[in-house]
């Protein structure tokens, strides 16, 4: 039974990654970079688990000489005993319980529930911003640069490369994301974050533009997608550690982009 369980994982698996390459939602998981290496792999996958199929071996016929020689010999018992199920017996059925269980979990999480995104609370978990310094590290800097097509990644390393307010007077900033509430200033300050992903949702980083806009939580909820325009000004608030926030112009509810992430 369990190299059975193995073979039909690894089918549910199979199937999973194929479908969702299919349907342009495998980047819900993994980097673009890795679409086509992991399709690959889930087909040459695919070639193994038919071998599987094809030459597993049927159980072997008993054979009754050698049943005969191996039989115990046998007891008589009083119509008064009553035979206890073997312990073998009993643990069999629940090895095969819960494989079955098993695969039908596997086969729920990965081929009937939609396929989801990364929420506030992983952002709140994993710390929002804590990677800009390894990923500005790793980037061109983007001092100088032209803002007009800027992802809420690149303006949260901006935000970072050059902490100076003036520098943003005549820039624009116009970016889409997930609500997420700051958590040094919840009252006045949210997060318009997105998840920066460097080979998997596993490794998938928050990152995001803070929002000054006291009160909120009467407007928007956490994770709703907003778009977002506005200019980047010194932090009116007492409190908080980010010295510079986006003050909006418009602010509006929006659909979750086709691709969520940023890389």
């Amino acid at each position: 039974m369990a190299r059975w369980q193995g073979i039909l994982l690894t089918l549910v698996g199979i199937v999973a990654t194929v479908w969702l390459g299919a349907t342009g939602q495998l980047g819900l998981y993994i980097h673009p970079r890795y679409f086509w290496f992991s399709i690959a792999m889930a087909l040459i996958g695919a070639v193994f688990v038919v071998a599987a199929f094809a030459f597993t071996p049927l159980p072997e016929e008993p054979d009754e000489a050698t049943d005969a020689a191996a039989a115990p010999e046998h007891h008589e018992h009083s119509h008064h005993d009553t035979p206890e199920p073997p312990r073998a017996n009993r643990a069999g059925t629940i090895r095969a319980a819960l494989a079955a269980v098993t695969i039908v979990v596997a086969t729920g999480a990965l081929l009937v529930l939609p396929p989801t995104t990364l929420t506030s609370a992983t952002a709140t978990q994993r710390s929002i911003n804590s990677a800009t310094s390894s990923l500005d590290a790793s980037s061109p800097t983007l001092v100088g640069g032209d803002t007009a097509n800027f992802t809420v990644k690149d303006w949260a390393l901006l935000l970072r490369q050059n902490p100076d307010v003036g520098y943003y007077a005549d820039k624009d900033v116009d970016v889409v994301g997930f609500v997420t509430a700051s958590p040094d200033d919840p009252e006045n300050v949210f997060y318009l974050a997105r998840f920066s992903v460097t080979c998997c949702a596993v490794d998938a980083q928050p990152i995001g533009v803070p929002v000054y806009l006291p009160g909120w939580q009467e407007q928007f909820e956490e994770d709703q997608w907003l778009a977002a325009t506005g200019a980047i000004e010194q932090n009116p608030g007492s409190t908080g550690d980010e010295p510079l926030v986006l003050v909006t112009e418009t602010l509006e509810v929006t659909e979750q982009p086709e691709q969520p992430y940023v890389f």
